[in-house]
């Protein structure tokens, strides 16, 4: 139902002209926001990755099985107290129970054929990535059918969807001082408790190789760039900051006075300064000066398994914090609201590219609502503390 109000606003916004200037927490959720570690931002996938079991057992591990690995690592960095500790019992976990995959499960549940899945599973009623049972309380059939879900649930704690029952990782008294076999144990309380163990070696491989800093070797539009699955989306204004001044569409050229202009984005208004974020987890391909525009930043990111670029305009040269190749999150502080180029005063001009980069734009605020970004408080946003 909160669903439904939603998008019922978003199209009052959208057909009302008197609603020209708006705050963007009319149509956005407020909501807290975390910054991955640097140490846990993903970056490019590998389209195979070898590894060795602790038993010595070599295994080849696919770009798919890797890019499910990437979502654990993702948020894990968003998930307070995970840090790398946790990801690697969740990654260790996630290998033992399904080799990495997403398993439906359609003798108990044929629903869960509906959803995106590595392969079809009948270890009684279990699903997904961590082979969680809704029968325990792990989560409605579609909830387990999402690996973004499922890993929220395997680490717990109080960001996590469950309320500490069944318990996830952050649930257990002093999980950091255990043996990542027998943590891993502990969620998931299988009837084989020691064969956790076996993947420490391959679970640290994974880590290492999706974590290591890559140098940005993507250009606008050249679709080189690859980028791990966002961990979620956000509002690129925090809530309560920023009027929405003008929209996706026709409209008369502020500078030209021309009536038949096509505005490509989504106008904020700020003041001078106002910090912006990123709107998911991504990889920056621009960051300065784009003829016709004013300074630009421009960021890759894979949404739902789909390649977008979102770009954000007009800051000046000092209001730019990110640099092409670097890899930020969602709900990083990634600029301030300027007046360069094409502008009329200080605020942020947004876009979105599904396909990416030199694909034709869409109406920003309806792709947000449809991909369920949050807002973010003011004041609670990373700030430069997540820089590069």
């Amino acid at each position: 139902m909160k669903r439904i109000i939603a998008l019922l606003a978003v199209a009052a916004l959208l057909l009302t002209p008197a609603a020209a200037t708006l705050s963007v927490a009319v149509f956005l959720n407020p909501a807290t926001t975390a910054c991955s570690t640097g140490s846990l931002t993903v970056g490019e996938i590998p389209d195979s990755l070898t590894a060795t079991t602790k038993n010595g057992e070599q295994i080849t591990l696919t770009r798919a099985q890797l890019t499910h690995a990437a979502t654990i690592i993702a948020v894990g960095g968003q998930t307070d107290g995970v840090e790398r500790a946790g990801v690697t019992v969740a990654l260790m976990a996630a290998l033992t129970e399904s080799s990495l995959r997403m398993l439906a499960n359609t003798g108990t549940y044929p629903e869960s054929g509906d959803y995106p899945h590595d392969g079809d599973a009948s270890d009684h009623d279990s699903l997904g990535l961590f082979q969680m049972r809704p029968q325990s309380g792990w989560g409605t059939v579609a909830q387990l059918m999402d690996p973004r879900y499922q890993a929220r649930a395997f680490y717990g704690g109080p960001q996590g969807p469950n309320g500490g029952s069944p318990r996830g990782l952050l649930d257990i008294p002093g999980w950091k001082q255990m043996d990542p076999g027998t943590a891993a144990q502990s969620v998931e309380v299988s009837a084989f408790p020691t064969r956790y163990q076996n993947y420490e070696p391959v679970a640290e491989t994974i880590l290492t190789t999706l974590t290591r800093p890559r140098p940005g070797t993507g250009k606008p539009g050249s679709g080189t760039t690859t980028v791990a699955e966002t961990s979620r989306v956000v509002a690129p204004m925090p809530a309560g900051v920023g009027e929405l001044t003008s929209r996706f569409g026709w409209r008369t050229d502020p500078v030209t006075g021309a009536r038949q202009d096509f505005h490509t984005g989504t106008d904020f208004a700020a003041p001078d300064g106002t910090g912006f974020l990123a709107v998911a987890d991504g990889v920056v391909t621009v960051g300065g000066y784009l003829p016709g525009w004013g300074n630009a930043i421009v960021i890759e990111h894979t949404v739902g398994g789909q390649r977008v670029a979102s770009a954000y305009f007009h800051m000046w040269d000092h209001g730019i914090h990110v640099t092409p190749g670097q890899h930020v999150t969602a709900g990083q502080h990634i600029g301030d609201v300027g007046s360069s180029g094409w502008s009329t005063g200080p605020h942020l001009h947004f876009e979105i590219h599904p396909g990416g980069w030199g694909q034709p734009a869409v109406d920003s605020l309806v792709w947000l609502q449809e991909h369920g970004a949050v807002g973010v408080e003011a004041g609670e946003h990373s700030g430069a503390r997540c820089g590069a």
